[in-house]
């Protein structure tokens, strides 16, 4: 069934970062916690960019109606970048991975929890297979808003997100332990602080396993290429 409405747009294949789906995300400055991804469009990909254009300018259209009063701004804000660029955040260049894509996050609220699926569209179960860097293609939906003086199009989920591929995850790696120790501390000889005859045959050192599971390995952090803000907490990003 095509799509009847112009403000909704289902992306071509795209690599999603700062990925909070599965769980709704608190807002440091404050407001309701909301589901977020921010999503990497190739600039190849010029069929998409256009739906977006065509969908920014319908909802711009629906603004003038609805917030603006009967009148559409000269300045706009509007929730794509380029990644080529700098975040607008904080004026720095986005991350190495946006280079050649554009950049724009979308959000839904937490009673709207997105349905994701695979490239069979079977719905995702386990939450690992939930992760910045991976790619997918997702619906969203453009609106304009009228807040605090501040006219603009925001970028929303429309419910569906489907992942076609893995893809390397994102993020920078945290230090490894023994960068940051060294090598083990050695043990202190018990044995020689104890009274004669009581002493132990001595045992082989062994190195004290870590406390974590067997397999275990550390996930790199992650930051979001449009706040600069790491992504705390959860399997990448959740």
């Amino acid at each position: 069934m095509a799509n009847q409405n112009p403000t909704r747009v289902v992306t071509g294949e795209v690599r999603f970062s700062y990925v909070n789906l599965l769980k709704p995300r608190e807002n440091q400055f404050g407001g309701e916690p909301k589901y977020s991804v921010t999503i990497l469009l190739p600039k190849s990909d010029v069929m998409t960019k256009q739906k977006i254009d065509a969908a920014i300018q319908a909802a711009k259209e629906i603004g003038k109606q609805k917030c603006w009063s009967g009148v559409i701004p000269p300045v706009v804000a509007i929730p794509i970048y380029d990644g080529d660029g700098v975040r607008p955040s904080d004026g720095m260049p986005f991350g190495e991975e946006c280079k050649g894509h554009w950049v724009f996050t979308a959000t839904s609220k937490v009673d709207q929890p997105p349905k994701i699926v695979d490239i069979h569209l079977n719905p995702i179960m386990d939450p690992t297979e939930i992760y910045s860097g991976m790619y997918g293609r997702i619906a969203v939906n453009f609106a304009p808003y009228n807040q605090a003086g501040k006219k603009g199009i925001g970028c929303y989920i429309s419910t569906n997100v489907q992942k076609t591929r893995d893809g390397e995850p994102l993020g920078a790696a945290a230090p490894a332990a023994e960068d940051d120790f060294g090598g083990p501390a050695p043990q202190p000889n018990v044995q020689a602080q104890m009274p004669y005859g009581m002493q132990q045959p001595a045992q082989p050192y062994q190195q004290v396993p870590p406390s974590y599971a067997p397999g275990y390995q550390q996930q790199p952090q992650q930051y979001d290429p449009i706040t600069g803000q790491p992504i705390n907490g959860g399997v990448y990003g959740i």
